[in-house]
């Protein structure tokens, strides 16, 4: 090096790019074999998930004096903080006459039914029994072994995630009427990205699938729409850990080491005739940019955004999810 530095080359994160119009973009559907995309799903319904389901975003069960209600494969859950900060969970209903304990209140880590005053410290009580929970620190896990019929883990599969104090994670929550495949599915079909979305990607290749060997993974080359001709382009790998959950990892490009996270949690039993299922999608951005600790700081302000940014995503694809649910239901699912 002859006693100089070298100089780091500073290079933008955006480029400019032409975008077809939307019918001038090449078809997709030669690639988008229903046969590959029906593996992969059967694939991630082999794996392991030890019965553990999302219910949502840890910074959203922050507060210490009231519980959260959700429903979970039909049944009710409770969650609250004890008074060291850690969750609890067990069912919805009251040991005693069935009140609702979503509606009740936590005093000193300790949640009180509101109809007749009944104290839950967490631990079994009079046929009440706690439920398994894993606050990861972006989301929530309850364990229903019931619901599940897996045998149990110790911990949730949690996805490999940038680390904490480094990113900017963002939680979006929504709801459709379809099953956890649906949802799956939609996210294992990458090639419908710049068709179905073409306000948010441009020029999207799939690289590889599972078919090409090697990971049980889709590889995605995406330009991210910013503003006008201007866009990220990245690569991204889509895998499915468990059967519930799809995850893409930005592997090269701006952001790379970021993840999306997308958590298909059902709200009905399973077999219901209308089942309704969460999407949680979490987010956790991440960059090797000196310029992200603004970003970092910023936090409060892009969360909004960011949640914004999928939702109008999901808007479309809980349609997709939607779809395929109602042709299942009536034996006109070509896949």
């Amino acid at each position: 090096m002859s006693g100089r530095r070298r100089r780091t080359v500073w290079t933008p994160p955006l480029r400019v790019r032409r975008a077809p119009r939307w019918e001038g973009q090449a078809p997709t559907w030669r690639q988008a074999k229903p046969a590959v995309i029906a593996e992969a799903l059967k694939r991630a319904a082999a794996r392991p998930s030890g019965n553990w389901y999302v219910v949502g975003a840890s910074r959203g069960m922050a507060a210490r004096d009231r519980p959260y209600g959700r429903r979970v494969a039909g049944a009710e859950v409770v969650l609250w903080r004890a008074q060291d900060g850690t969750l609890r969970a067990g069912p919805g209903e009251c040991p005693h006459l069935g009140a609702p304990l979503r509606d009740s209140r936590v005093t000193c880590g300790t949640l009180r039914c509101h109809w007749h005053g009944l104290a839950l410290d967490g631990g079994p009580f009079a046929g009440w029994e706690p439920y398994p929970v894993h606050d990861d620190g972006v989301l929530v896990w309850v364990r229903l072994d019931s619901a599940g019929g897996e045998r149990p883990l110790e911990r949730p599969v949690v996805p490999e995630r940038p680390a904490q104090e480094g990113g900017v994670d963002a939680v979006f929550t929504a709801a459709g009427r379809c099953e956890p495949e649906d949802v799956v599915a939609n996210r294992l079909d990458p090639w419908h990205g710049s068709w179905f979305h073409p306000y948010a990607f441009v020029g999207l290749d799939v690289a590889a699938t599972p078919e090409d060997g090697g990971d049980d993974a889709f590889a995605v080359d995406v330009s991210f729409k910013v503003a006008g001709r201007l866009v990220v382009p990245v690569r991204a790998v889509f895998t499915a850990p468990e059967p519930r959950t799809v995850v893409m990892h930005i592997t090269d490009g701006e952001g790379a080491g970021s993840v999306v996270e997308t958590h298909a949690t059902p709200l009905t039993a399973p077999g219901a005739t209308d089942p309704r299922t969460a999407v949680v999608e979490a987010v956790v951005a991440s960059s090797d940019r000196r310029g992200f600790a603004l970003a970092r700081a910023a936090a409060p302000a892009l969360r909004p955004l960011m949640r914004r940014t999928a939702g109008r995503l999901w808007r479309d694809d809980l349609a997709y999810a939607e779809r395929r649910w109602s042709l299942r239901g009536t034996g006109r699912h070509p896949g």
